[in-house]
């Protein structure tokens, strides 16, 4: 395992620092749009500009990484994205704000699609798998960690946009200075949207429904919590706690579902977050509340992976990079539709309204989950791919998947790629 992350180190250095200074930023501007007064309405405008910069992002920005390289175009996207979380700290307008998380989103993508290529690049057969974990836990924890930052706004409001921009500038470190060769970024291919409903109605549906509930998460679970009455620590130690329980589960739900029919496996996880959704929009407070916030993530975290493996299971080997790379984006555009949903509900039917928007949209899919699993048969248990875990990034993730394309075989003592001769 250690001689497989080695040389793809420094890029794992680089995502987590990012991820660490940027991955808290949507708690931290919806608690300082509603303490400067901001409607809900207007804190879920902006977490939908942020989603909506990452599917532009996801859709555009290999074309500047193509234009320039790997390396300058990291550089450039981190940059842009330091300059702009320092903007934050200077002036408070709710229309600015939108505006630079539209151009943080895109940035974001931009930062996956240079690393998450350039991964796939170094991997092979037999590393993508530890390659891919390793990329996840950096990711993760990354995010997690990055939300205590929360807690280092008590004494100036401007240090944790302050912090956050020395990380996400320290991660142009280990890239630019990296020995390993950059790749060269190809197209991703593309499968039609109607062959993926063909194929898998509710792994479609699952992926665009997870993508709505989890973007109005990260758009307005602090403010939730803030309104059931946690302080600046307990919002930030609440979210930590759900990313966490989001990788805690993740692995035994797809194992889980290796064994069994994989449909009964994402209807159970709908249901119980239904169930989850509703203690959490009318939970008093206190300690059931991280509880609950840890079973959320454990349950709403696994169920995008769940929908991909349940898609891959339908479609012919040479289609399933395809299909998570369309997943991916469906994802995204579920996660631009969230927060704007989830804000009019908590309007009209105060705090416990986002987690009653996230309850309806699983309630919705566990009713049509249950009306396939009456009409559709089963894939025979010899024919299921194995689970993987994949990021929610852009589409050059699909790539990471152990399934995917051989990448060209590296020549160890010059980082160049092997030629035939």
């Amino acid at each position: 395992m250690l001689a497989t992350i080695l040389p793809v180190r420094s890029l794992l250095a680089a995502i987590f620092m990012m991820m660490a200074g940027s991955g808290f930023l949507s708690t931290l501007i919806a608690l300082r749009l509603e303490r400067g007064g901001s409607s809900t309405m207007v804190i879920g405008l902006v977490a939908t500009a942020y989603f909506g910069g990452l599917v532009i992002g996801a859709l555009r920005a290999g074309a500047i990484v193509r234009r320039v390289g790997h390396i300058r175009a990291f550089a450039t996207f981190v940059a842009l994205l330091s300059v702009s979380t320092l903007t934050y700290a200077l002036v408070q307008q709710p229309a600015l704000w939108a505006a630079l998380r539209l151009v943080d989103g895109v940035c974001v993508a931009g930062v996956f699609i240079c690393i998450e290529s350039w991964l796939n690049d170094r991997a092979d057969s037999t590393t993508r798998g530890s390659v891919l974990a390793s990329y996840m836990v950096a990711l993760y924890s990354g995010q997690a960690l990055g939300q205590l930052l929360l807690r280092s706004g008590n004494t100036a409001p401007q240090v944790p946009f302050e912090l956050a921009s020395i990380l996400i500038t320290l991660a142009i470190i280990p890239v630019c200075l990296t020995r390993t060769h950059a790749p060269v970024l190809e197209d991703a291919a593309s499968l039609p949207l109607r062959r993926l409903f063909a194929a898998s109605p509710l792994g479609v549906v699952g992926a665009g429904i997870t993508g709505l509930m989890l973007g109005a998460f990260y758009g307005l679970a602090a403010i939730y919590a803030g309104r059931v009455g946690l302080d600046l620590k307990g919002t930030a130690s609440f979210m930590t706690i759900v990313i966490l329980g989001g990788v805690a589960l993740q692995w035994p739900l797809g194992r889980l579902s290796d064994r069994f029919d994989r449909r009964l496996v994402i209807i159970g996880c709908f249901a119980a977050t239904l169930l989850v959704s509703l203690a959490l929009a009318t939970a008093p407070g206190g300690i059931l509340l991280f509880v609950l916030g840890a079973a959320f993530g454990g349950l709403a975290f696994a169920l995008y992976p769940l929908c991909v493996a349940y898609v891959n299971d339908r479609l012919a080997s040479h289609e399933r990079v395809a299909a998570s790379g369309q997943l991916v984006l469906l994802y995204s555009a579920g996660a631009a539709l969230g927060p704007m949903g989830a804000a009019t509900a908590m309007s009209q039917a105060g705090t416990g309204g986002l987690f009653g928007f996230i309850g309806l949209a699983a309630a919705g899919t566990l009713a049509f989950g249950l009306c396939r699993l009456a009409i559709s048969a089963p894939v025979p248990a010899p024919e299921q791919q194995d689970f993987q875990i994949l990021p929610r990034t852009t589409p050059v993730a699909a790539l990471l998947d152990p399934a995917g394309p051989e990448p060209a075989p590296y020549d160890d003592t010059t980082g160049e790629p092997w030629t035939r001769t």
